[in-house]
């Protein structure tokens, strides 16, 4: 029976931006993960799934949080990791205004400290207030802040986009 794709994609998120050593994992300092052994094992740790399980939820998820290599043999998180890796973003110029999306009982702190990337490498911002929403949906009552991305820029910010970004 196949993998439900919402578990396989927390699970892959997971083991690929937070925790690989949890199935014996072990990324390449860009992130990467050879696709046969992540399946491997996944499968030994208790979580089966196929290759085609795989291929479905990159290519259905609506936050393109996954990359596959060109040659289609390792696949990494596209965002949002906890642990170090280095994803090699070109620093680009920002639109004028970004979203942050989060939960109304951490809008005391980020207005006190900024925003902070917390356990993350770097802060994440959403292209539109309706992908903010739902970002901050997933930690409670959701709030949306306004972010003035272009004269963060101007102060000598740095931006990135992850090459499948859509928010």
């Amino acid at each position: 029976m196949a993998l439900d794709p919402v578990r396989l994609s927390k699970f892959l998120s997971l083991v690929l931006r937070h925790q690989p050593e949890t199935i014996g994992l072990v990324l390449d300092a860009q992130g990467w993960a050879v696709i046969d052994e992540l399946i491997a094992r996944a499968a030994a740790a208790g979580t089966a799934f196929s290759r085609a399980d795989l291929e479905q939820v990159v290519a259905t998820s609506d936050k393109k949080r996954f990359t596959v290599s060109e040659d289609g043999l390792r696949i990494r998180a596209a965002q949002g990791h906890s642990v170090t890796v280095e994803l090699g973003l070109a620093p680009r110029e920002p639109p004028a205004v970004l979203y942050h999306g989060t939960a109304t009982r951490f809008v005391e702190a980020i207005m006190a400290q900024g925003l902070t990337p917390q356990s993350r490498q770097q802060v994440h911002l959403s292209l539109d207030e309706a992908t903010a929403v739902n970002v901050g949906r997933r930690h409670g009552k959701p709030v949306v802040l306004r972010v003035d991305a272009a004269a963060m820029h101007r102060a000598d910010f740095g931006f990135s986009l992850p090459t499948t970004a859509s928010g």
